[in-house]
């Protein structure tokens, strides 16, 4: 009987620290990607991403701009990589179910009077959360 009281407890106080744990790689995914974003680093970008990602953008007088994660990195390719461009990103939340989660972020870009909300779509993929699908909005002033 105290085994099986042994064993239960064990079971049920490793489940929370498996939830951080994920969290904490889901957040890791992100943080790569807003990183890459903020010091123009192409390939931290597209590291984060499924290859073949979609990623729903805004774009001034058109509707819906869609591009692939090599597309989006590719508008970061004239600065230079490495220096901080000005964007600021902050990971606002994060919400996990097993092998998926959704998260939302701000990008700021005080310089340009602009501010983004993300939403991300992640799954874990061959042992890695990768960002599936992303939708920006910018925000009105």
């Amino acid at each position: 009987m105290h085994k099986q009281f042994l064993i239960a407890f064990v079971l049920l106080t490793s489940l929370p620290i498996t939830a951080q744990s994920e969290e904490k790689a889901i957040r890791e995914t992100l943080q790569t990607y807003l990183d890459g974003s903020s010091y123009s680093n192409l390939e931290q970008i597209t590291s984060a991403f499924y290859p073949e990602a979609d990623l729903f953008l805004s774009k001034k007088d058109q509707e819906l701009w869609v591009l692939t994660p090599q597309e989006y990195a590719d508008l970061f390719r004239n600065r230079e990589a490495g220096k901080f461009n000005g964007r600021i990103g902050k990971i606002l939340t994060v919400d996990q179910a097993n092998t998926i989660a959704i998260a939302k972020a701000s990008i700021e870009i005080p310089s340009r009077r602009m501010k983004f909300i993300d939403l991300f779509l992640l799954k874990k993929l061959q042992g890695e959360w990768k960002i599936i699908s992303k939708a920006a909005t910018l925000l009105p002033e």
